[in-house]
C-alpha cells in the first residue's frame, strides 16, 4: 500500500510539472513578442529614421523537480537572445554550478536539461551563467548573465525522531493530564512548500494510559490512580506523521518506556496477627528473642518502618529495634528472666511508616499492629547467694573454731537441689578460715592479729551437690576488731641532753608515744614515773595532756666528773579497756655548754684533757705530729728511688701464658693418661680463683718449726719446706703445671696420620694427570708421579 501511495505522489508531482512547464513556455513567447525597451535611433538613406533595439535576454525563473526519475532528461528552460534570427549564427554557452554535469544546454536552440536526479536536501538551488557568442569567431555578442535553477521540493523524507527510544519516569497516582515527556520529529523536506514537513503526532501503543498532543508531541497521562505495585512500566508508540497527517504522508515512530515512581500510597501490614517466640531465663540481656516483620508494597524511604512496643506486660523486661536492611522488628531481652517467677509475656507490637506523604493520608492510619507472646523456657542455673556480697567481724585473738559468720545460696530452680560451700584457696593461703559444706557457717582456724592483718577478703563457692559445674561465688569481707593487746611505747629511740649549768625546772626533751592498737585502745596516753621514784631527786616530768609529756630538771649543778649518764623510767598507758601500760627508759646525758645553753661537749675524758692542756698545747702535739708523719713518708720515698732501676718492673715473676697441645692422646678410651684433679684449685670450688697476673696480695708466713735453721747446708731439707710452704699455701698460683701425656691409650683404632711415608707406600692412585696441568704443577709432578718417571729422571 505504501508504494501505491509513492506512485500516485509521483504521478500527480509530474502532472503539475508539466502544467508548470507549459506555463513557463507560454510566458517565453509571449517575451519573444515583446520589444526591446532598450534602443538608439538611426537615420536611413531616405531620410528614414530607422529604430536599433538593444540585445539582450529573455527568461524567467527556473524550476525543476527533485527525484525526477524518468527516461528522457528533463527540460528545464530555454534561453532566446534578440539577436537570434534563428540562422545557427549564435551559439549559447552555460557555465556555473553543475554546468556540463547535471545542466547541459543545446548550444543552437538554447534548451537547458537536467541529466542526473536532483535532491533538494542536498541542494536546494544552482547559480549558471549564460551567454551568447558567435559561433564562428567565439567573440561575445552580449554580455553574460545569471540565473538560477531551483530544485522544486516533493515529499521525499519521512519524519525522523531526535532519539530511537526515550526512557521517562512519572509518579504513580498522578492525575489525568500530568505531563511525562516531550519527543520531537524532525523532516527533511522543505517546510515552505507544501506539507512536505508539517507534522502530527498521535500515540500507537500505550493507550489508555497515556496520550500525545498532535502539534507539540507531549505525552501526558490518561487515566487517574495508576498504582505502581500493579504495573511499574508501560512500553509507548509514538509516530509522528507529515503531509498533515493526511493520507498520503510519510511517518516515523519512536518507543518511550514510561515507570512509575513510587509515592507513599501504602501502609505497613502485618502478615499476622500474633507471633510466638520462645526465650531460655539463661538468656543474658541484650539477647535477641525473635524477629517480626510487616509488609509495605511501598520502596525506598516510601517503604521504611519503625517498630515500636506499645503496651503488654513485657514492657520492662523487652525492647524492639529496627533492622533497615532488613526491614524487620528485632525482639531483645532488656532484663534478666526467672522462670519461676513470670512464665509468659504478651507485647503489642506497632510498625509505622517513617516518612508519610500528606497527599495520601486519606488512605488511612499508615501503621499496624500485632501481639508478641513470648514464652519463658526453663534453664539449669547455678546457686544464688541471697546477698551479692556479705561481710563479717571477728575479734582478733579470737579462739581457733569462734564462728565468723553464715552464707546461704540456693536453687533457683524447681529441683531446689542441695548446696555444697568451700573456699576459693586462693583468696585464704594462709587458711585462716574454714567453712562447714553444709549450712555454711565460717570459723577460724587460728588466732588473728588486726595489726597484721585488718581484713580478710576471701571467695565463698556454692554447687549444687548432684551438678558440680553449676557454681556460683559471692565475696566475703571479714574484719579483725581491735582488742587492747598491744602497749604504747616511745615514738622514738630517745635521749635527752642536760646542760651540767642547767636551772631547776627547764624543760629538755619534749617525748610522745605510739600504739599499735586502734585508735579505741590507743590514745589518750598518760605519762607518769614509776612509784618507786616518783620522789626522784634530779628530775620531773609532766604529762601535757595532748599524748606527749615533758621532761624536766628538777635540781641545779650536774657535774660530768661524777656522774655523765642517767637512765629516767617512765610509765605510758593507753585508753583501753583494759588499759595496757609498759615502762620506758629515757636515757639522759649530762654535757657542758656555754652560757646560752649550747652543748659543747658530752664526753667525760675530753672533759678531763681540756682541764689539764690548754688549747695551745694540743695544737702543738698536732703540729707535732703531722712533721713526723711527713719526714717519714719522704724517708720511704727516697728509699725507694734509690732500689728501683731506670725500668719499673713489677716485683713479680712474668709467665707465658702459652699452651701447647702437640701430645697425641689414647682416644675416648683413654682415661690414664692424666688425673683431672691435679689440674683443679682448691680455691675455685669455693667460688675464688687467682689471677695468674698478678702477684698475690699476701703470703702466708711459713710455720717457724718448718723453716732450717740459718746454717743449714742439708739442701734436700730446704727444697722439701719450700714445697711445703707453696702447697700450704692457698693464695698462691700455680705456676708450674706440667702434665705429661706419654700414653697412648687401648683399643685406639686410628692409624699414623703422618705423611712422611706416604712417598713409599704403594697407592692405588694414579698422579700422571699432573703432568699435564703446565709448568705451575710440575713440582708436584715431580713428587707424586709414577715410579718409571723417577727412573728415567734419574
Amino acid at each position: 500500500p505504501k508504494m501505491k501511495e509513492d506512485n500516485c505522489l509521483h504521478a500527480a508531482l509530474i502532472c503539475l510539472g508539466m502544467l508548470y512547464y507549459s506555463h513557463a513556455v507560454t510566458t517565453e513567447k509571449l517575451n519573444h513578442a515583446r520589444p526591446s525597451l532598450h534602443g538608439h535611433h538611426e537615420k536611413g538613406k531616405e531620410g528614414q529614421v530607422l529604430h536599433r533595439s538593444k540585445r539582450g535576454w529573455v527568461w524567467n525563473q527556473f524550476f525543476v523537480i527533485e527525484e525526477y526519475t524518468g527516461p528522457d532528461p528533463v527540460l528545464v528552460g530555454r534561453l532566446h537572445s534578440d539577436i537570434d534570427s534563428g540562422d545557427g549564427n549564435i551559439k549559447y554557452i552555460l557555465s556555473g554550478e553543475g554546468a556540463g554535469i547535471i545542466f547541459v544546454i543545446d548550444d543552437k536552440s538554447g534548451n537547458i536539461h537536467a541529466t542526473k536526479t536532483l535532491d533538494r536536501e542536498e541542494r536546494a538551488q544552482y547559480t549558471l551563467t549564460a551567454q551568447a557568442v558567435d559561433r564562428n569567431t567565439n567573440r561575445p555578442l552580449e554580455p553574460p548573465s545569471e540565473f538560477i535553477v531551483k530544485v522544486q521540493d516533493i515529499n521525499d523524507n519521512p519524519p525522523e525522531f531526535l532519539h530511537e527510544n526515550y526512557h521517562a519516569n512519572v509518579p504513580e497516582r498522578s492525575n489525568v493530564g500530568t505531563s511525562v515527556i516531550q519527543v520531537t520529529a524532525s523532516d527533511a523536506d522543505d517546510p515552505t512548500y507544501g506539507n512536505s514537513a508539517k507534522l502530527v503526532y498521535s500515540i500507537l501503543e500505550g493507550q489508555p494510559y497515556f496520550s500525545v498532543e498532535a502539534q507539540t508531541g507531549i505525552i501526558r497521562t490518561a487515566l487517574p490512580n495508576m498504582d505502581r505495585e500493579a504495573k511499574e512500566e508501560y512500553h509507548v508508540v509514538i509516530q509522528a506523521k507529515d503531509m498533515g497527517g493526511h493520507m498520503g504522508g510519510l511517518s516515523g515512530t519512536t518507543k518511550v518506556t514510561i515507570t512509575l515512581t513510587d509515592v507513599n500510597d501504602n501502609p505497613p501490614k502485618f502478615p499476622q496477627s500474633v507471633y510466638q517466640m520462645s526465650v531460655s531465663e539463661a538468656a543474658v540481656p541484650g539477647e535477641e528473642v525473635g524477629r517480626v516483620k510487616a509488609k509495605d508494597p511501598d520502596i525506598g524511604e516510601n517503604g521504611l518502618v519503625a517498630y515500636s512496643i506499645i503496651d503488654g506486660d513485657g514492657v520492662d523486661m523487652f525492647e524492639i529495634t529496627t533492622d533497615y536492611e532488613t526491614q524487620e522488628g528485632v525482639v531483645k531481652l532488656k532484663k534478666q528472666l526467672d522462670f519461676e517467677t513470670k512464665k509468659s509475656y504478651s507485647l503489642k507490637v506497632e510498625a509505622a511508616n517513617v516518612h508519610i506523604d500528606p497527599k495520601f493520608i486519606s488512605n488511612g492510619p499508615f501503621k499496624d499492629t500485632v501481639t508478641v507472646k513470648i514464652s519463658v523456657e526453663d534453664a539449669d542455673e547455678p546457686p544464688v547467694f541471697l546477698k551479692p556480697s556479705y561481710i563479717f567481724e571477728v575479734q582478733e585473738n579470737a579462739a581457733s573454731g569462734t564462728v565468723v559468720g553464715k552464707v546461704h545460696a540456693k536453687d533457683p530452680d524447681a529441683a531446689n537441689s542441695a548446696i555444697r560451700y568451700s573456699i576459693d584457696r586462693h583468696t585464704d593461703l594462709e587458711r585462716y578460715f574454714t567453712i562447714n559444706a553444709e549450712d555454711g557457717n565460717i570459723k577460724t582456724i587460728k588466732a588473728l592479729d588486726r595489726e597484721e592483718i585488718p581484713w580478710h577478703n576471701i571467695s565463698v563457692f556454692a554447687v549444687e551437690v548432684h551438678k558440680q559445674h553449676q557454681e556460683a561465688k559471692v565475696p566475703v569481707a571479714i574484719k579483725v576488731v581491735d582488742v587492747n593487746d598491744n602497749a604504747p611505747k616511745f615514738a622514738a629511740a630517745y635521749e635527752a641532753f642536760v646542760c651540767e649549768n642547767a636551772r631547776s625546772n627547764q624543760q629538755f626533751i619534749t617525748i610522745s608515744a605510739d600504739d599499735k592498737d586502734d585508735s579505741a585502745n590507743g590514745p589518750r596516753f598518760i605519762f607518769s614515773l614509776p612509784p618507786e621514784i616518783i620522789h626522784n631527786p634530779n628530775f620531773t616530768l609532766r604529762d601535757n595532756r595532748d599524748n606527749t609529756a615533758s621532761v624536766l630538771v628538777r635540781r641545779e649543778g650536774f657535774s660530768r666528773q661524777k656522774q655523765d649518764l642517767y637512765l629516767l623510767p617512765i610509765v605510758i598507758s593507753d585508753g583501753g579497756l583494759p588499759p595496757m601500760s609498759s615502762t620506758n627508759t629515757l636515757t639522759i646525758r649530762v654535757c657542758g655548754c656555754d652560757s646560752n645553753g649550747s652543748l659543747l661537749s658530752c664526753n667525760a675524758e675530753a672533759y678531763i684533757l681540756n682541764a689539764g692542756l690548754s688549747t695551745g698545747a694540743l695544737i702543738a702535739i698536732l703540729a707535732c705530729i703531722v712533721i713526723l708523719l711527713v719526714i717519714v713518708v719522704l724517708f720511704v720515698t727516697l728509699k725507694r728511688q734509690k732500689k728501683e732501676p731506670l725500668i719499673v718492673f713489677e716485683e713479680e715473676d712474668v709467665r707465658e701464658n702459652i699452651i701447647t697441645y702437640d701430645d697425641e692422646g689414647g682416644g675416648e678410651e683413654d682415661t690414664e693418661a692424666f688425673d683431672i684433679a691435679t689440674l683443679q684449685n682448691p680455691d675455685g670450688i669455693n667460688g675464688f680463683i687467682p689471677r695468674k697476673d698478678i702477684k698475690p696480695e699476701y703470703q702466708y708466713m711459713p710455720r717457724p718449726g718448718l723453716r732450717p735453721a740459718p746454717n743449714s747446708v742439708d739442701v734436700d731439707d730446704f727444697i722439701n719446706t719450700r714445697i711445703q710452704e707453696a702447697d700450704n699455701d692457698p693464695t698462691a698460683p700455680p705456676y708450674d703445671s706440667i702434665q705429661i701425656y706419654g700414653y697412648e691409650g687401648r683399643g685406639s683404632v686410628a692409624g699414623s696420620l703422618s705423611s712422611l711415608e706416604s712417598a713409599t707406600t704403594d697407592s692405588d692412585l694414579d698422579y700422571d694427570y699432573l703432568q699435564n696441568w703446565g709448568p705451575r704443577f710440575k713440582k708436584l709432578a715431580d713428587l707424586y708421579g709414577s715410579k718409571d718417571t723417577f727412573d728415567d729422571d734419574s
